[in-house]
């Protein structure tokens, strides 16, 4: 067998698939910054955006990464000697907190393992015990990309409001926006960080920071904040250019539109119902698999795994050859087992994860679940039977 022939197929939690509308928006001159349609169209973006968000308050753009977006949303709520307090289900949890240090924060970690999510319990009690008020934000990743463990934002609020405490709540959907059910006004959420290149379905390169009007006031009294991470000017702009701190990021902005006006003629009820039905599909395959041989999903209720990105452990033994053969022979790529290594197995090899997010359908899921079944079957690795009819089943 062999890839040579067709298309390949990214299954990786990020960068996704991008439509053929956003590579088509994309595909064009370079468009005048001062004048036009590219500036004419940033209020129907930032109002596209807010949809997406489930918020009526603040959102603004950066020429970043995610790794950008943790640290302009840190940059504006957070100074030196400042606490916060992070919950930690996996690497990018670590990561956030990680930034917050290194502007010279003190971060107070909440580990959860990395197959849980956090409970409203052991957040409250976290914050009773800040009995100086000192911690100023809780930061929270709705999805951590590298375990698959989804949050229960709306209980991380109800159990800030529990201690009386006055803290921000900050969550980061660099995974998750676009894909699982996400409400930042209703749930009480105060900072939201996103980035471009998952459910949004546009190329790396934007991060979103979405804010409300305590964190706002936060900003406000901070004792300064670099002009170009400052989310003030951004969100609220004189000029075109505020938006960007600069020069705006052309192409992406017409990729943006793009897929905006995908997500907003879909619905996001139908977004998200969407992503639930292929998860399913993925997780009944794989739930399968395991009942015959060594593959287990990383999170074991339902309920706690994100709709986004699956995250599996397979074993050293298969791990490596099961990623190689994949893309090898049948053109499509895992994602790696990131931060999930163990003194057994320290280079992670025997973990992977399977990307489902953004611009997916049932065909390019079960042409994924196809492919890993024909890896199986060549690798001979131990497996129980009728995975794919289990995900047939589960789109039906």
């Amino acid at each position: 067998m062999s890839a040579s022939g067709g298309r390949e197929y990214l299954a990786i939690p990020g960068p996704s698939v991008m439509p053929d509308a956003v590579l088509r928006a994309m595909h064009r001159a370079s468009p005048n910054i001062y004048a036009g349609e590219l500036p004419d169209m940033m209020p129907e973006l930032i109002s596209g955006l807010k949809a997406v968000a489930r918020t009526e308050q603040n959102a603004t753009i950066y020429i970043a990464n995610g790794h950008g977006a943790w640290e302009a949303a840190l940059s504006n709520i957070l100074a030196e000697g400042d606490q916060a307090l992070g919950i930690y289900n996996g690497r990018f949890g670590v990561g956030w907190a990680e930034v917050a240090r290194g502007l010279g924060a003190e971060v107070i970690p909440l580990d959860c393992g990395l197959k849980t999510p956090a409970t409203g319990e052991a957040l409250e009690a976290a914050l009773r015990a800040d009995t100086a008020g000192k911690i100023k934000v809780v930061l929270c990743t709705h999805v951590d990309t590298s375990t698959s463990v989804k949050n229960n934002i709306a209980e991380m609020r109800a159990a800030i409001d529990a201690a009386g405490h006055d803290a921000l709540l900050a969550v980061d959907c660099i995974a998750s926006l676009g894909c699982d059910h996400f409400e930042m006004d209703a749930w009480g959420v105060d900072v939201m960080v996103a980035a471009s290149q998952k459910g949004l379905m546009v190329p790396p390169g934007l991060g979103f920071v979405f804010f409300s009007d305590k964190a706002a006031a936060v900003r406000a009294a901070m004792p300064r904040v670099s002009l170009y991470w400052d989310w003030t000017p951004r969100a609220n702009p004189q000029a075109f250019w505020q938006y960007f701190a600069g020069t705006a990021p052309t192409h992406h902005l017409y990729g943006l539109q793009a897929s905006l006006e995908m997500l907003h003629s879909e619905g996001m009820e139908a977004v998200w119902a969407r992503h639930a039905r292929m998860a399913g599909a993925i997780w009944a395959a794989c739930e399968t698999w395991g009942q015959g041989g060594p593959l287990k999903l990383n999170v074991a209720e339902r309920t706690h795994r994100s709709c986004a990105v699956t995250a599996l452990h397979i074993g050293v033994e298969h791990g490596l050859r099961l990623r190689q053969w994949t893309e090898g022979e049948a053109g499509l790529t895992l994602g790696i087992g990131l931060g999930m290594s163990t003194p057994e197995d320290p280079e992670g090899n025997g973990f992977f994860r399977i990307g489902h997010m953004g611009h997916i359908n049932a065909q390019m899921v079960m042409g994924t679940l196809g492919s890993i079944e024909a890896a199986f079957s060549s690798l001979n690795v131990p497996r129980g039977s009728g995975a794919l009819e289990a995900a047939a089943a589960a789109l039906a």
